[in-house]
């Protein structure tokens, strides 16, 4: 991410990095703990996939988007 899209994003999602991300005050973060795909078969995949597009979604709905 570079600093200019960060200062343009309403929300900064990070999927499991915790305090190693950065940080800009007064942006909305959300960490979202994500398994990892590496190595999981394809059937794990694909629930993770899903889950990020339900959170996806879910995020939209509350920005009303």
């Amino acid at each position: 991410m570079t600093d200019t899209v960060v200062h343009a994003a309403d929300v900064i999602v990070t999927m499991g990095c915790g305090d190693e991300c950065p940080y800009v005050p007064g942006k909305r973060f959300e960490d979202w703990e994500v398994a990892d795909p590496d190595g999981a078969s394809l059937e794990t995949v694909r629930d993770i996939r899903d889950d990020i597009q339900a959170r996806v979604a879910a995020l939209l709905r509350d920005l009303d988007l």
